[in-house]
């Protein structure tokens, strides 16, 4: 019910135009974009279908909610034979995987030169 409540907060509410969602206290704190940068406003653009919002606010949402997405369906659906399913995410290396891209994701965001200024949330 509390996500339910979050999903239409976000829905109505746009966080560039407001002031009730917090600001990144990273981003606050030191001057730099985190990995989640921009993920307020790439979850408003996501509910309302605008998938070029969500890649200009925060290119890394996308595959975080599809990772999400596909770990619920492999978890909660209802399978006769689960063993039939894929399994392409859970690998002994998917964490370091994982991390490598997350951390070149940071650290390429931060970059003041184009091409990196294009993973900087607008």
């Amino acid at each position: 019910m509390v996500f339910l409540g979050i999903l239409l907060l976000y829905f109505f509410y746009n966080p560039s135009n407001s002031y009730y969602f917090p600001q990144c206290p990273f981003l606050t704190a030191t001057g730099y974009y985190c990995t989640g940068c921009g993920s307020q406003r790439a979850l408003h653009d996501l509910l309302h279908l605008d998938i070029m919002g969500v890649a200009k606010h925060n290119l890394l949402f996308i595959p975080a909610f599809l990772l999400i997405a596909y770990h619920w369906v492999r978890s909660y659906t209802p399978l006769k034979n689960k063993k039939s399913f894929p399994d392409i995410i859970y690998h002994p290396k998917t964490p370091i995987v994982l991390f490598i891209l997350i951390s070149l994701f940071t650290i390429l965001r931060n970059i003041h030169l184009y091409p990196f200024t294009l993973l900087a949330p607008e």
